[in-house]
Formats: structure tokens, sequence, C-alpha cells
């Protein structure tokens, strides 16, 4: 740090000499952008030498005893930051790969945190003689930052046994669609070359995995199975099914790949609201919140290849759903979701904070459809965006509270209500007003099939149905509005939930996700919410209007570039 103050120093104090003026001119919340970036350059500076104290072992910067006076790691003064006479430079494309994986590099000594692990089998230790070590792939489909994938490989190096990776794939699933299979098919293709280039055998297997995994086991003779972690009732079908169908010596383990803070830690129980979750994770953070281990070339190998995976051929006969086509704004695969995350941090994280609920703004990550399948971490967004958003302070912690609280919050939920997708689910006092008035009269009643078709008197509705069903998404502020408009046109709450459910899971890029299930739950059923002003059909559940929407951005925008003609 000493020596970037030398270096710096006397450049500083001849640019403050021509900036003072300017800045005693101005109020500190009116200065000019130009400034600004100069002003961030000068701050990238200094942080680079407090970079040398963390990556040492110490904790870098600290926070100033007083406002705008830098303190290094020690405790001492830094000089004042002024803006230099340069404007900060843009970071050529391909920068955050590049700092990614020096940090998982430098992470090597982390160690596996062992509450992100629980055990599904009475056997706990890796049967001498065994061939192997299994990751069956379900959630987290993605190679590095994946603490499931982190803790098979050190499982494997420490019995000295080959790495095997699988994925079931359901070959016939008619409420499928293409939209979702290419997604998934295109991320495992990448995938198995990654893993072909760490000597770790990639497995596409064809079928459920309780009909194909227990017998893959036996047939390769593989002495430990772990998997990752989800909330929703069928993955936690399979992995069931997948419990009775593996032998009894062999040690299953499920660890939480997805969550920053492992579901089952973060609280035993149903949280009733993000206030009453939010100050358990907060208090893990420090402890969860790590960087993530590079995982490696494997140093041992199977004795017999995996069987090579025809990708197109497999994409092209797999029955499913193929008038719910792929969209082109979102590729497939960890490049492709790291590419949006460094153009979220680039362009787009400077307005998260003020513009997040304009949609249209572009100021969202976009990130929703790679973190639902898993192909890139949540974790690795929130430690990147700490680490560039020094300079978004308002955006930063608005991120984190949606990308881990909120997001945490969705999998509490569905993992401690069996009800997550039912009227059933609400609490009492939810329940009790949809049934108080599920038989008020409604101005408009409109069918599944109108829905779908965005056929309603509502331009604005139309329109997010329609970028729904042509660009897999729909902006976070209207799928409230969005789902709450179908409880005030259809004949019951519970035929409002199911047609929600199933438009958002047919046609969102990130469907059937504990996020969606709950956003949907929220806006038709109340949960993590309070009781409102009573009024018709809704009752006390939380009311959004057409002119509510008019004060908030501009709909008429939004309906000229959406709404079909």
């Amino acid at each position: 740090m000493q020596y970037y103050r030398f270096l710096f120093q006397p450049v500083l104090r001849n640019i403050s000499q021509c900036v003072s003026p300017i800045r005693q001119r101005q109020r500190p919340n009116s200065v000019p952008f130009q400034i600004r970036l100069r002003l961030q350059q000068c701050v990238s500076m200094q942080e680079g030498g407090s970079k040398v104290t963390a990556k040492n072992g110490g904790e870098g910067k600290v926070a100033s005893k007083r406002k705008g006076e830098p303190v290094e790691a020690g405790g001492k003064k830094q000089p004042k930051v002024v803006p230099p006479k340069e404007g900060k430079k843009k970071r050529e494309e391909g920068w955050l790969e590049s700092e990614v994986t020096e940090a998982r590099r430098a992470a090597q000594g982390v160690k596996f945190n062992e509450k992100r692990l629980r055990f599904l089998s009475e056997a706990q230790k890796v049967k001498q003689g065994t061939q192997g070590v299994l990751y069956w792939m379900s959630r987290d489909q993605r190679v590095q930052d994946n603490w499931a994938l982190i803790y098979a490989q050190q499982l494997a190096v420490t019995e000295e046994l080959p790495l095997h990776v699988c994925f079931c794939l359901q070959p016939q699933s008619p409420d499928a669609t293409l939209r979702e299979y290419s997604f998934i098919l295109k991320g495992l293709e990448e995938i198995a070359k990654e893993c072909s280039v760490l000597g770790i055998e990639f497995h596409l297997l064809l079928g459920t995995a309780g009909e194909v995994l227990p017998g893959f086991v036996r047939d390769w003779s593989l002495g430990a199975v772990v998997t990752d972690f989800s909330p929703l009732r069928i993955p936690l079908k399979w992995v069931e099914d997948v419990k009775k169908g593996l032998p009894t010596d062999v040690p299953f383990m499920q660890v939480d790949a997805h969550n920053v803070v492992p579901c089952w830690v973060a609280s035993d129980k149903q949280e009733y609201s993000a206030r009453t979750i939010r100050g358990k994770i907060t208090k893990l953070l420090p402890e969860f919140l790590t960087q993530f281990p590079l995982v490696d070339k494997h140093p041992h190998s199977a004795s017999k290849p995996a069987k090579l995976v025809d990708w197109a051929s497999t994409l092209s006969t797999v029955e499913v759903d193929r008038s719910v086509g792929e969209v082109e704004w979102a590729r497939p695969g960890t490049a492709a979701g790291m590419a949006m995350l460094e153009s979220f941090m680039d362009t787009r994280l400077r307005d998260y904070a003020s513009e997040r609920n304009n949609p249209n703004s572009d100021a969202l990550s976009q990130l929703s459809p790679w973190i639902h399948f898993g192909h890139i971490s949540a974790q690795r967004a929130v430690l990147q965006v700490q680490r560039n958003g020094a300079n978004r302070a308002q955006s930063v912690p608005a991120f984190v509270e949606e990308l881990v609280v909120r997001r945490e919050l969705a999998d509490n939920f569905c993992f401690y209500n069996k009800n997550y997708d039912k009227v059933e689910g609400a609490s009492d006092w939810a329940r009790k007003t949809l049934m108080d008035h599920a038989k008020d009269p409604r101005q408009y009643v409109y069918s599944k099939e109108q829905l779908e078709k965005a056929k309603t008197h509502d331009r604005l509705w139309n329109a997010a149905q329609y970028q729904m069903v042509t660009e897999g998404k729909m902006h976070g502020f209207l799928r409230m509005y969005w789902a709450k408009k179908i409880l005030e046109w259809t004949s019951s709450p519970e035929e409002a939930l199911a047609i929600a459910i199933y438009l958002n899971d047919r046609y969102e890029l990130d469907g059937r996700d504990p996020n969606g299930f709950v956003g949907c739950m929220w806006s038709i059923c109340g949960i993590h919410d309070q009781g409102w002003k009573e009024r018709p059909i809704f009752g006390k559940i939380r009311y959004m209007n057409y002119a509510g929407c008019t004060r908030k951005f501009n709909v008429q925008q939004f309906e000229k570039q959406y709404c079909p003609k």
C-alpha cells in the first residue's frame, strides 16, 4: 500500500489543484458524470493497493471512522481521492472470467463447510474396492462454483478414486417445452466438454433418476453418490426414489449448492416474511459467503470412458411441447451467464436501485434463467457485485436483498410448506378473506385460453403476457400486476392460482422454480405479506390496478413495445 501511495500521490496532488475549484462550485450530489468516472478510477487504484493486503490474509481496506476518509487495513489514513484528468477506461469484454479464475485459484485453501452437507443414507464411509465417486447433477448445472461438485471431487481425491458426473433426462415430458429442454441440453453440452478437459467422466442418463441411477451406480461400481438440493416436490421425490434403489452400503449425500446459506441452516421452520428471515441469513453470511475453490484437473482416471452423447440428436428426439420455442436473447450455459453478469456490472448495476421497478428501464440483472438452471451460482454473482460495486452504494444492497434474502425465502417456503402451489398453503387470514370474497361478481371473466393468447381488455396485461410468451421473461414488477389481474378475472382463487402457475411454468425460462411459485402465491394468496384494506374479490389481499401502474412508469411506452397488434 505504501508503494501505491508513493507512486500516485504526486499525480493526485496536481489533479486535485485543477479539480478543487470545480468541486467547490458544485454540490456533492451534482458532480458531473465525467468527474464521477474519474473519481471511480482513482478509487480503483487505491483498491488495487488494498488487494495486496487482502491476498496475504488481511481484510483489505476497512470502513473509515469518518466519511470520505479511506483507511488501510492497518488503520493508517490514506490520501483523499481526487479525480484524475483522464476518464475511466472501459474494461475489455471478458474481464470477469479472468477475475473469477484468479479468485478461484486464490481460494484453493478454502475448506468445504460441512453444514452445507446432509447424509441421506445410514452409510457414511466409501466402501473399499469401489471404482469412483458420482455427482448426480440436477438443479445446479455447472462445473465451477458448485459446492456439490467441489465436495464430490474432494471426496474422490481423498479416496484416490475417479470422479463421475451424471444428469438424468426424461426423454418424454409432455408438460415440458422445447424452450426448457434446449436450454438444459445446450448447457449440459458445455458441461460435458469442461468435464472432459478436467478428466471427469460425464454421463447423460435417459429416464427418471429412480429408474436409471441406482443401476448405473451398480454397473460402474461407484462407492458414493453426491447430489444437489431442490425444495420442490418432484425433485424431492427423485431423491427418495434414488435413496430406495441404491445399495445400502453406498453413502448418499446432499449438498445445498444453490443457496448462499443452506436452506436447512438458515431456518428450521417456515418463515413468515422477509423480515423474519433476513436477520438469520445476514448473521450467517460471514460464514457462508466465501470464495469457491477451483474444480481442478482430476488426478485419478476412470478405467473406461463415458458414452459419448449426440447432443443434436438428443434435442431433436425428446418428446416435448415444441410449440414453445427457444428465445434469442438468452444463450444457455455458464459462459453466457457470466457474460450477462459482466454486462450487468458494467452497464446496469448503477441504475438498479432507482430503476429496477421500471419495466421500460434496462436496469435488471437478467440473470434469472442462468440461476434457475444452475448455470451460474447466485453466490458468485453476489461476490462479484460486491467486489465491483464499490461506487454503487444503493444498488449493491438492493441486489443482495433480492438475490439472497428474497430468493432464499422462496426456497424456505417451498421446503417447509408442502402446499406451496395451492391456496391451502396460504396463511389462515388469507384463506379466510379469499373464501369470503370467492363469490363476488367479476366485471370480466376470462378462460385460460383467452389469457394465454393475451385476449383481454387490458393492454398492459396483454403486453406483459405477450412478452412472456415471446421472450420467456416478464419484468418483476409486472409479474405482480399480471398475477393479481388473473385473480380478478377468473371465477375462483384456486382457478387463478392454477392458471398463473401454468402460464409461468410453460413460458418463463425460469419457470418451475421456487421463486415462481412464491411470486404467484404472494400475488394471489398474500404469502409473505400482510392484510390490506378490504375490497371486492381481493378481500384483504394487496391490490394493484392499471392507474397505479401509470404512476410508476410510462405504461403506454411498454404497451407500444409489446402489446400484440
